[in-house]
């Protein structure tokens, strides 16, 4: 069956949009990224991919290779060798006993070395065995430019990674409820003790989740933050960054003002195609599931839809008729499957056979052979 493909503009724009239509605003960080969570796509950045100290933003690999591997009830038995870990501590003692959600939030907001090396240590029995672990989360989650040595994020030669890779990662673990509740969380108490978070932009930003903060006399100041407003969520990291709150804030106030979603495609849009030897002269198609973008300064994307010029009687409503597409450059970067609206049965006393309705389509389709589809006033 002979198809067309009619191209259009949208006022949105793709998913795989790299550069902003404005300049992003300066920051004095060594290397820094600013991405879209859901969608990987990066708004702006400079050298994303410079292997770098990360400090104690390493936490966050740590945070999620345990929740994906215990129970967060387990119990954990502190050993020396936790309790004496040098650097920042939640006061941990030989011989204590804490659960593993404990540990997660002495780690995440007080930055407890002793907590990450206790968590190493229950999830794989030795800093070196949990270290292989985070590795190979690492290269599961395309994590290139990274390797870990240790759980705490102390300098150690041969552990780096790049703003890109710990955006990706932290992408990958704001999807995870638990982590995303242990990190947004201001203060925690156990016991006698309350933990008060070292992210100060959770009471400084609007729509700010939380993450990570990390800081060697080596590494300088690093900062991996996430910040959602009216469903639109972004991460952004810095690393070796002296003035780290202010960048995040205007980098975030900058990705706000600029970028929001747009609805491409919903089941307010349709289309109709003619309906050969059925009881009705037409069916209306419309996008299976909405079809959301990010825009940017409100520029265009191409949309492609892909449709026959008919179709044969019988149709069943919600069998697919063909599809649309977001375009960027020639490359799909979206797409939705267009489904009947309804079923159009073959009309009585019709028996021809494929040669004949062959046939008659030529007679029959001669009404339609001088349009395009679009989409009418009356179906949006």
């Amino acid at each position: 069956m002979k198809k067309i493909r009619m191209f259009m503009f949208a006022g949105a724009l793709m998913f795989c949009l790299a550069i902003p239509a404005l300049a992003a605003p300066s920051v004095s960080a060594q290397s820094f990224i600013l991405m879209h969570a859901d969608t990987g796509v990066v708004l702006c950045e400079s050298n994303a991919d410079e292997k770098m100290l990360v400090a104690s933003t390493t936490k966050i690999m740590t945070a999620i290779v345990a929740i994906e591997n215990c129970d967060l009830d387990e119990q954990v038995e502190i050993s020396a060798e936790s309790a004496g870990i040098e650097g920042s501590s939640m006061y941990l003692r030989a011989g204590e006993t804490y659960t593993v959600e404990q540990l997660l939030y002495g780690m995440m907001l007080v930055s407890g070395n002793d907590a990450a090396t206790a968590l190493a240590l229950h999830v794989a029995g030795s800093v070196e065995g949990f270290a292989e672990c985070m590795n190979e989360r690492a290269a599961a989650l395309g994590m290139d430019n990274s390797s870990f040595k240790n759980p705490h994020g102390l300098d150690e030669d041969g552990h780096y990674s790049t703003a890109r890779d710990m955006a990706v990662l932290a992408c990958h673990c704001m999807a995870n409820d638990t982590f995303r509740k242990i990190v947004s969380a201001r203060s925690y108490q156990v016991g006698d003790q309350t933990f008060v978070n070292h992210n100060r932009l959770l009471w400084t930003l609007d729509g700010a989740l939380g993450l990570k903060t990390g800081y060697t006399r080596a590494a300088g100041r690093s900062l991996v933050s996430c910040v959602e407003r009216d469903g639109l969520r972004f991460i952004c990291v810095t690393l070796s960054d002296p003035d780290d709150w202010a960048d995040h804030t205007s980098l975030y106030d900058w990705a706000f003002a600029e970028c929001q979603y747009k609805t491409i495609a919903s089941d307010e849009m349709s289309f109709t195609l003619p309906v050969i030897s059925g009881t009705a002269e037409d069916v209306t198609v419309y996008p299976e599931m909405k079809l959301q973008v990010l825009a940017i300064n409100n520029q265009e994307p191409e949309l492609s839809v892909d449709l026959p010029r008919f179709v044969f009687a019988p149709v069943e409503a919600g069998d697919i008729a063909g599809s649309i597409m977001i375009m960027q450059n020639g490359i799909i970067v979206g797409s939705r499957d267009l489904v009947y609206s309804e079923s159009i049965s073959l009309k009585p006393g019709i028996e021809l056979t494929p040669w004949e309705r062959f046939k008659r389509v030529w007679t029959m389709a001669g009404r339609y052979c001088g349009y395009s589809y679009y989409l009418t006033g009356e179906n949006r």
